[in-house]
């Protein structure tokens, strides 16, 4: 076996035990695959499974939360349009970031009727919430601190403003221009100009808030350069 015999011309041609070895090789081979896929093919079709699975999962995740914003959406605009505003809004049944939102309308709501003590329980809720995302907290408490007006002792406006006003906060600029706001009432005008100067230099105050602490500066007697800020 494995020996080549010369053809007529004088050419050497592989012989058939050559042939039969490669086809007991390949044989071999599929046996030995099919074994495997045996031993280990419900591993694959797990693994198909989950993937699949997962995705049509994901896929109807989506779906749901879609379709909760847009009845939460339809149920806010038709409070809004209801006679009784405050009403319809607190017979929303929502969780989250959609409670926030929701209790956020509620107390606008409730301070144009002239309900202030409703509008500031509303937005207490909401800044008093551990659960809900920094930015809904801290915009409820600033609406809070501006809505009390001099109901509010300083030493509370004070500490309510200094934690909004922190580098990073959402709403640092507006927690500013009312610390400004606050100083200039106390008749502390140096200090009220050097947080409008401040104001004017954060990058996160629009074009209006800066234009508004500009004029303010010059209102107070200080100096605005040309150029700078609003």
């Amino acid at each position: 076996m494995g020996r080549h015999a010369p053809d007529p011309d004088g050419e050497v041609r592989v012989s058939d035990s050559d042939s039969f070895i490669d086809e007991v090789t390949e044989e071999v081979r599929r046996d030995r695959l099919f074994a495997l896929f045996r031993r280990y093919g419900w591993i694959a079709a797990l693994v198909v499974v989950a993937i699949v699975g997962g995705a049509a999962w994901n896929e109807w995740r989506k779906a749901s939360e879609r379709r909760a914003a847009e009845a939460f959406g339809d149920a806010v605009l038709a409070a809004i349009a209801a006679p009784d505003r405050a009403a319809a809004l607190a017979d929303i049944a929502v969780e989250g970031d959609g409670a926030a939102i929701r209790d956020l309308l509620r107390a606008s709501v409730a301070d144009e009727a002239g309900d202030r003590g409703a509008a500031l329980a509303a937005l207490e809720a909401v800044a008093a919430d551990p659960g809900l995302p920094v930015v809904y907290r801290d915009l409820a408490r600033l609406k809070w601190v501006i809505l009390s007006g001099p109901d509010l002792s300083a030493a509370d406006r004070d500490a309510a403003l200094q934690g909004l006003a922190a580098p990073g906060a959402p709403f640092r600029a507006l927690a500013l221009e009312q610390q400004a706001l606050s100083l200039v009432a106390a008749g502390r005008t140096e200090a009220a100009l050097e947080t409008l100067q401040a104001l004017r230099q954060d990058a996160a105050a629009s074009a209006g808030l800066q234009r508004r602490a500009a004029q303010l500066i010059v209102a107070l007697g200080g100096d605005v350069a040309p150029g700078d800020g609003g």
